[in-house]
């Protein structure tokens, strides 16, 4: 059997409006951490938290829009999460519930509205 070649890796890209603002949102009601920043001013900018990284990419640089973006986070205790999350005052949009679909979790979006949901596997 021929090898095939490797996936290793995957980061979110999201278009912001404003990446100052946008980074701050994402480090104080998020929780992630920058761990870099490219261009003066800064134009794209990475930030993680545990084993998530999100980019971040001035709207002025792409022809993409801002606030079009998604991502679902699996993470240990979405419970805990969306508590903190909301002292965070990040913009939360429900509540966690549990879905048909085998999944408890619930919605954030950042500032120009792209959205992010937290979940984890639930027993319906």
């Amino acid at each position: 059997m021929e090898d095939q070649p490797t996936l290793v890796g995957v980061a979110t890209v999201f278009v912001v409006s404003n990446m100052a603002d946008s980074i701050g949102h994402y480090r104080d009601a998020l929780g992630f951490a920058v761990t870099f920043e490219y261009g003066n001013p800064i134009s794209y900018a990475c930030l993680c938290r545990d084993d998530v990284a999100l980019h971040l990419l001035a709207a002025q640089n792409t022809k993409r829009l801002p606030g079009h973006g998604g991502i679902c986070v699996f993470v240990k205790d979405v419970d805990r999460v969306y508590a903190e999350l909301v002292s965070r005052g990040a913009n939360v949009i429900q509540a966690p519930q549990n879905y048909d679909y085998g999944m408890r979790d619930f919605d954030v979006v950042d500032l120009d509205g792209n959205q992010l949901t937290f979940g984890t596997g639930s027993s319906a």
